[in-house]
């Protein structure tokens, strides 16, 4: 099996034993779809974090800080400092909770379901490139047995 090497990983090559190991190639599967998902959405200037909270919000709705950083599983100060970007840019809105003055409530704003539209084109091209050698039968099948897997733990 052929490795597919980055500059970040040049002359690394593991021992064939750990190439057929399951844990391993989905390891490098995904550090591999993690890098494609990095560099294409940050031909929009965006983090693959910056997705996840736009992403969240536009599915699950609004939330406080403290919900939506439980929700993505984020720590407090990571996702202050990603919030902030993201509000900065006018992607989302943070207002006081009329009902406890004490949270914040962060909302997705017209300009942020625009870019995530675009996101999600980049999101899309980068999963076609990680499974460019797979039909769509053999990528629909791949989905269903890592569901499989993620859902028996």
């Amino acid at each position: 099996m052929p490795n597919v090497i980055d500059d970040e990983h040049a002359g690394y090559d593991p021992p064939a034993r750990l190439r057929r190991l399951p844990t391993w190639l989905t390891a490098e599967v995904a550090r591999q779809g993690r890098r494609l998902v990095n560099a294409s959405l940050a031909q929009d200037g965006a983090l693959r974090q910056h997705f996840t909270v736009l992403t969240s919000l536009a599915e699950q709705g609004p939330a406080s800080q403290a919900e939506l950083g439980r929700r993505l599983s984020i720590d407090r100060s990571d996702l202050h400092a990603l919030l902030a970007d993201l509000e900065g840019n006018g992607l989302v809105a943070r207002a006081r909770d009329e009902r406890d003055r004490r949270r914040n409530v962060v909302t997705l704003t017209r300009p942020g379901r625009t870019a995530l539209a675009r996101l999600d084109k980049r999101i899309d091209a980068a999963q076609d490139a990680l499974l460019a050698p797979l039909t769509a039968s053999e990528r629909q099948e791949l989905g269903r047995l890592l569901q499989k897997i993620l859902h028996a733990s």
